[in-house]
C-alpha cells in the first residue's frame, strides 16, 4: 500500500492507494498552522490511524510547499514558513520509524499526472499549478528532476517573457522581484486583471459567472500571457504534455485559446506539446506524493 501526504498551509490530506493505483482510504484535516513539532505529531498520528483502519502499513510518501536544501536536509522556500529551517524529512521519518519521501508540491502534481494521469502516455511532462500562486514541476520518463539547486519547474519567479507596453516593470513578488510569472497568471492577478477592466473586485472564481461579453477582454489579456509564459517552458524543456491544475485551470478555453497562441512566441513556429486538464483535479499532489514510491515498501 502506498499513502500520499499533501501538507498545505490550511490543511493536510491523506490517502492511500492499492498497488494498482486504487484510492483505498482518504482524510483531511486542519494543519496547525505556525507549530512545527505539532505539524510533525499530527502526521505521524494521521498515519497511525489510517494504517489501523485499513489494516496495512505503507510507504509514506509526502508533498510539501517548498523544497529540502540538499547542503542543510532542511526546509526551504515554504510558504507554509513554520517549516523553514527544520529537518522535516528526517523528523518525521524518525517519527513514524522508517523511510519517508518527499518532495515539492508541484513536482508531486506533476508525477500524478505522468504516472496515471492525463499524460500518462507522455514521456516528458511540465506540471503547472494556476491557483493562489503559480508553481511548476518537470517529469521525465515517470521520473520528477529536481534540480541541482531544488528548484527545478519554479516558473512562477521568472519574469513574463514578452512584456507589452503596461506590463514592466509588472507587480511586485513577494521573492522580492517585480513582474514574475506569478504576479500575471495567479488566480489573485486574473482578478486583479478583471478589476482593473470591470471596475469590480471579486475572486478569480467567480469571474467564469459572468457573461461572455464582460469576460472575454479579460480572458483574452490573461491567455496571452499564459501562451507567452508556457512557450517560453516550451522553448527550454520542449514537453510532450503540459498539464494545468489548480482553480485557474478550471476555464476550459485555454486548452482550445492558448495553444493557437503559443506558436508566435515558440521558435520555428510551430509546436506539437499538448496542453490539456488535470485528470485528477484537486486529488493529483496527494497522489503524487503517494507514487514517489513506484515501488511499496
Amino acid at each position: 500500500m502506498r499513502i500520499g501526504i499533501d501538507l498545505g498551509g490550511t490543511k493536510i490530506e491523506i490517502l492511500c492507494l492499492s498497488e494498482s493505483g486504487d484510492e483505498v482510504l482518504r482524510k483531511r484535516i486542519p494543519s496547525p498552522q505556525g507549530n512545527y513539532q505539532k505539524t510533525v505529531d499530527t502526521i505521524r498520528t494521521l498515519v497511525e490511524e489510517v494504517e489501523a483502519e485499513v489494516g496495512q502499513k505503507g510507504s509514506v510518501g509526502i508533498g510539501i510547499p517548498g523544497s529540502i536544501s540538499r547542503h542543510t536536509q532542511k526546509v526551504k522556500n515554504a510558504n507554509s514558513v513554520w517549516l523553514i529551517g527544520h529537518p522535516f524529512k528526517d523528523d518525521l521519518s524518525e517519527a513514524l520509524n522508517r523511510d519517508v519521501r518527499m518532495a515539492n508540491d508541484a513536482n508531486c502534481f506533476a508525477l500524478s499526472e505522468a504516472v496515471d494521469g492525463s499524460a500518462a502516455d507522455a514521456e516528458s511532462v511540465f506540471g503547472v499549478i494556476l491557483g493562489t500562486g503559480v508553481g511548476g514541476g518537470l517529469v521525465v520518463k515517470k521520473q520528477i528532476l529536481n534540480g541541482a539547486n531544488g528548484v527545478a519547474g519554479e516558473w512562477g519567479h521568472n519574469s513574463l517573457p514578452w512584456p507589452q507596453d503596461g506590463e514592466r516593470p509588472g507587480h511586485p513578488c513577494y521573492c522580492h522581484h517585480n513582474g514574475c510569472i506569478e504576479t500575471f497568471l495567479s488566480g489573485p492577478a486574473l482578478a486583479r486583471t478583471f478589476e482593473n477592466i470591470c471596475g469590480t473586485k471579486i475572486e478569480a472564481k467567480d469571474i467564469p459567472t459572468f457573461p461572455d461579453e464582460i469576460t472575454e477582454p479579460v480572458f483574452t489579456i490573461y491567455e496571452n500571457r499564459l501562451a507567452r509564459a508556457l512557450a517560453s517552458i516550451i522553448n527550454t524543456f520542449d514537453p510532450d504534455t503540459i498539464v494545468l491544475g489548480g482553480g485557474v485551470s478550471n476555464i476550459d478555453r485555454w486548452y482550445d485559446t492558448v495553444p493557437k497562441l503559443w506558436d508566435k512566441w515558440v521558435f520555428g513556429n510551430e509546436c506539437d506539446t499538448k496542453l490539456v486538464k488535470a485528470k485528477h483535479g484537486d486529488s493529483s499532489g496527494v497522489r503524487g506524493a503517494a507514487w514517489l514510491w513506484d515501488k511499496t515498501a
